[in-house]
């Protein structure tokens, strides 16, 4: 399955308004802490979704965000939850970031977010947006991404609540499709994908994209406030690096 069709089947379990989702806890809190001080500024949510960090974004004092996702049914669970909250300031809209352009380089932004965006597209795609975010940010803007960590699908068993299961070798898989599948706190779960990328594919990617400065990069996981808040859930993925964050300043 592709990423359309992964989101458009289950939806109905991605769509909330608090934190349920296994990487609500172990990785989108880290990017909104990343982002800092939004106050004012204008935001693209690559790969948004159902509108979760944009809805925190906007909450954070945040003048605009623009979400866009290739799943319709998301953008339609975004903008119906949007007008249910009577938020405004939120605009999404549907677009294949693999092939289509976005944002207008005439009238850049301050910062642009991909969460788990890049797991779902080979590399060269991959490159397709990276060069198009830096025609789109402001000088002095920000770009934070994230992804599932590249080893975890050969350390981490296919068993709840997160796994990726590789097909091949580290080196030789890459832009690969990993199937895999995360939980919810309340036993649900969702499907998702990885296509393998290694460390060095996104540093030579970033590099040929024109990003000349070396990027913030954190290896994300559980930590002992998440396993204190449910121990039989997070407990697991102790000591496990489940994603990577990017974070560059133009």
């Amino acid at each position: 399955m592709n990423a359309e069709q992964i989101y458009d089947a289950h939806t109905d379990l991605w769509v909330r308004r608090e934190p349920i989702l296994l990487s609500d806890y172990s990785a989108r809190p880290r990017v909104l802490q990343l982002c800092g001080n939004v106050q004012g500024k204008t935001i693209l949510d690559l790969g948004c979704g159902e509108g979760y960090v944009s809805r925190q974004l906007l909450a954070a004092g945040a003048q605009s965000v623009t979400g866009h996702d290739v799943s319709a049914s998301m953008i339609d669970g975004a903008r119906k939850t949007a007008e249910q909250l009577g938020l405004s300031g939120l605009d999404y809209s549907v677009v294949d970031l693999r092939r289509a352009d976005f944002g207008d380089p005439k009238d850049p932004v301050d910062l642009v977010i991909a969460v788990f965006l890049f797991n779902y597209m080979d590399t060269d795609s991959m490159s397709h947006i990276l060069r198009r975010v830096r025609s789109v940010l402001k000088p002095g803007g920000q770009f934070i991404f994230t992804v599932p960590h590249p080893m975890l699908p050969w350390i981490k068993p296919a068993e709840l609540p997160f796994y990726m299961q590789p097909k091949g070798g580290y080196l030789s898989s890459v832009d690969v499709p990993f199937p895999g599948r995360i939980w919810r706190r309340d036993g649900e779960s969702v499907e998702v994908q990885a296509v393998h990328k290694t460390f060095t594919t996104y540093f030579t990617a970033l590099r040929e994209a024109g990003y000349t400065d070396m990027p913030l990069v954190e290896e994300l996981h559980i930590t002992d406030e998440h396993v204190a808040l449910d121990p039989d859930f997070f407990g697991p993925l102790v000591d496990l690096p489940l994603h990577v964050a990017f974070s560059l300043t133009l």
